[in-house]
């Protein structure tokens, strides 16, 4: 499997969800902005349904499909207001992100993560950045670490096992933390 990197600043993620938005359409900027804001798993994001969605107490509640955690999740503002519009978009739909595709055959189901998957490749492809559907949840850990938050929070933010796993995955390497030394001499 290649490696994904996170979007490492706002401009960057501006311009994919842009380019989402254009090329792709409005379904895919969503997901990658409601992804970025919940950092699911994009198999977790993907089957979210209306019904795990409380916008009153602006909560998300999930159990993960890959370790079978239960998840609650504290919608932020961002969120609530992509889910509601798009609640108020299609008012019938089950998933927060369903087809509505001919070929579905009138069955009801979630977008394709390999549809989620190629629209974001193509995307990175065009603006010179390796991304797929992971790196949602790679751009807020890295966003978080880079205002600050502490390793530790992150790491159960993205429902890790250990601060260790976070920073692996994160991409913080060995040189990195060596330069702190010379960037905080005292």
């Amino acid at each position: 499997m290649n490696s994904v990197d996170a979007v490492r600043s706002k401009d960057q993620i501006s311009a994919v969800e842009s380019v989402l938005r254009h090329k792709f359409g409005e379904i895919y900027s969503d997901i990658w902005k409601i992804g970025l804001n919940l950092s699911l798993r994009i198999s977790d994001l993907l089957s979210l349904t209306y019904d795990q969605i409380d916008l009153k107490t602006r909560v998300c509640a999930t159990t993960e499909a890959k370790t079978g955690k239960k998840r609650v999740i504290r919608l932020n503002g961002t969120a609530i207001r992509l889910i509601e519009k798009r609640k108020r978009e299609f008012p019938a739909d089950k998933y927060l992100f369903q087809v509505r595709s001919n070929r579905t055959k009138g069955l009801i189901q979630p977008i394709s993560r390999i549809s989620v998957s190629r629209a974001f490749k193509s995307t990175g492809d065009s603006l010179g950045l390796r991304i797929n559907t992971h790196s949602m949840r790679k751009s807020r850990g890295f966003a978080m670490f880079s205002d600050g938050v502490p390793i530790e929070k992150i790491s159960k933010v993205l429902n890790h096992s250990s601060p260790a796993v976070t920073m692996a995955y994160l991409g913080i390497t060995h040189e990195e933390v060596l330069r702190t030394y010379d960037e905080y001499e005292l």
